[in-house]
């Protein structure tokens, strides 16, 4: 079934934080902060990953996302979802079975052997593709994967998230830049205001996640 009648995007957002929240997606931590891919240390951290495993909070985010798609891009503005390797594969390919779409997957590298493909499934020339993935950050992961779904010869003007850090300068205008518009259902302001709602996290840690996410470049460990 197709989801068209949903919250609107401000109780979109909260509902979603709340839900990472709720099952320990979200991890705050001031004393011990945890480093990232990049290197740099944070005081916070999200693992979208777990969504799959609870099936109600899964089967409403995905409703959510979709409806989202489709308010923000429109109703038939794509002809087949590809996830991102390895996160957005199992997030694609729900969204896709909610809007009665193709579904499709990029590998972060060819393979190395057989077609040496990185597009797994099927993709044509032509085809209007939404790249779906479970978080961004800086937009930077996201952009080899809309250049690996362009050349097939399709087309790829969108990319949707469960999950938008929202603290980092000019990544909505590095996606724009390329063809991208960026679509996602929360980000950590969102979470932080969840979390002071709901005094998930005491105030301290609270406080030191606000100064991070108010300076991420400039924050330091205490």
């Amino acid at each position: 079934m197709i989801p068209t009648s949903f919250p609107t995007k401000d109780e979109i957002a909260r509902l979603t934080a709340g839900m990472l929240i709720e099952i320990g997606a979200i991890d705050f931590n001031a004393t011990e902060p945890f480093t990232h891919a990049s290197g740099k240390q944070a005081p916070t951290y999200v693992d979208c990953r777990k969504l799959i495993s609870y099936p109600r909070i899964r089967a409403t985010l995905m409703d959510f996302l979709s409806v989202t798609i489709m308010r923000e891009a429109g109703f038939e503005a794509f002809d087949n979802i590809a996830g991102g390797e390895t996160a957005g594969i199992p997030f694609s390919a729900l969204v896709a079975e909610r809007l009665a779409l193709p579904m499709t997957y990029v590998r972060k590298k060819p393979k190395g052997y057989g077609r040496n493909a990185r597009i797994e499934g099927v993709m044509t020339e032509g085809q209007r593709v939404l790249l779906v993935e479970d978080l961004t950050t800086d937009g930077g992961s996201k952009l080899s994967f809309v250049d690996a779904i362009r050349d097939t010869g399709a087309t790829c003007n969108a990319t949707a998230v469960i999950f938008y850090y929202g603290i980092f300068d000019g990544v909505e205008k590095t996606l724009a830049d390329h063809g991208v518009q960026l679509i996602h259902l929360c980000t950590w302001w969102d979470v932080l205001a969840e979390a002071k709602a709901r005094k998930a996290f005491d105030a301290d840690t609270l406080a030191t996640v606000a100064a991070y996410l108010n300076d991420p470049a400039g924050w330091k460990p205490a």
